[in-house]
């Protein structure tokens, strides 16, 4: 297999890693509770997950 004779540069390096692009994840709402989440996750406010009680949730007073 052929390998390179010269290095590439660290510009030319740059300009293929600058097409990566992280995606936002897209919440929504809980059905339960209201507060924003992401799909297929529990709760973090209420602690549940299809309609179920998965996590308790405790209140610091």
């Amino acid at each position: 297999m052929a390998n390179p004779t010269s290095r590439h540069s660290k510009a030319r390096r740059d300009k293929r890693r600058a097409n990566w692009k992280g995606i936002m994840p897209n919440p929504s709402k809980c059905p339960e509770c209201g507060e924003m989440k992401q799909s297929h996750r529990v709760c973090s406010a209420c602690g549940k997950y299809d309609g179920k009680a998965v996590l308790e949730i405790v209140v610091k007073e």
